[in-house]
């Protein structure tokens, strides 16, 4: 699908220059002289650099759709991620460093998006908030007060996070993955 260089819009995935990239930022620029154009940062799907670039209007840059597919994380394998498609069950062997820090998230049995194009996966989606227990966190102290004091707590998959005082070992609280954060505690 073709795109104007004006509608580029954060988190388009184009083809530039051979490579597959995702617009992070997007700027419209007027300059008083001379034509409108959107500058664009751009960065590698794969390697992860940046560029910055200039769009005109009338320039058109190839959209590209990536896929998206349900998996289920099975288990770890090394340091291979093993998951299985929900559709025809075949299973899909990915390098732990693929997911990054958020791989001690994944759990038995947890649905996850696999992003690809042409059969390449390129990106993972979690869920957003997953409920862990904490192992350890110091002691809850009747009177502390809660205004915007938090405390380290240590959760079951080594993962440590800041928590509310009036969180106690051994409780179940819900975390946001993408900022690696306490969100509530669990119900």
């Amino acid at each position: 699908m073709k795109l104007n260089g004006n509608e580029i819009r954060p988190g388009n995935v184009i083809q530039h220059k051979g490579a597959l990239w995702v617009a992070v930022k997007v700027q419209s620029v007027k300059p008083g002289k001379g034509g409108a154009f959107a500058q664009v940062e751009l960065k590698d799907i794969v390697s992860g650099t940046k560029l910055n670039e200039r769009f005109r209007a009338a320039e058109t840059v190839e959209k590209v759709r990536l896929e998206q597919k349900e998996y289920q994380f099975l288990y770890t394998q090394g340091d291979m991620l093993v998951f299985m498609d929900n559709e025809s069950y075949e299973q899909l062997e990915l390098p732990a460093d693929f997911v990054g820090d958020r791989a001690d998230f994944l759990q038995d049995g947890m649905n996850v998006t696999v992003e690809s194009h042409e059969g390449k996966p390129l990106g993972i989606s979690l869920p957003q908030f997953v409920t862990l227990a904490v192992t350890e966190t110091e002691p809850v102290i009747k009177g502390q007060t809660a205004a915007n004091s938090f405390k380290p707590a240590v959760l079951e998959n080594g993962i440590k996070v800041m928590v509310p005082p009036f969180i106690g070992q051994d409780e179940k609280i819900v975390v946001d993955t993408n900022e690696i954060t306490y969100s509530k505690r669990a119900d």
